[in-house]
């Protein structure tokens, strides 16, 4: 019997649809142990030491105050590129906020795999400032 180990891209398209559907328990699921999350890379309201969210409860607090904020989510990507144990995926996330406005959020998104078939990182490239900036307050 072979097993089929998940490449990056796997798990990136799994991470993404779970968020979508804000399916928490199998998008924490997907991490590793010791994974991290930054969602944007450095300093931002959402992580103001930009030094990312480590470890599950860090991440699933993650999943709380942001993911499990929004009213729905969908990822639209336009470009994949795959190099070993990473993936970077450029294109959009659509968000509906609560009260209904919608916020687009561009960037290159990357996933790294620990190899074993869990997420050893997901970090996001987008300017928070550009973004929110143009959004109603």
């Amino acid at each position: 019997m072979t097993s089929v180990v998940l490449t990056a891209r796997d798990l990136a398209r799994r991470s993404q649809a779970a968020a979508g559907a804000k399916d928490r328990e199998t998008w924490l699921g997907l991490f590793a142990d010791d994974a991290v999350v930054e969602d944007p890379i450095g300093p931002s309201p959402l992580c103001p030491g930009g030094g990312g969210h480590h470890g599950p409860e860090a991440i699933a607090g993650f999943y709380d105050t942001v993911i499990g904020q929004v009213e729905a989510m969908r990822f639209a990507i336009e470009r994949s590129y795959l190099c070993g144990d990473e993936v970077a995926d450029v294109g959009a996330i659509h968000l509906t906020m609560p009260g209904g406005h919608t916020v687009e959020v561009h960037g290159v998104f990357t996933y790294r795999s620990d190899g074993a078939g869990r997420l050893a990182a997901l970090r996001a490239y987008w300017e928070f400032d550009s973004v929110m900036g143009a959004q109603p307050r």
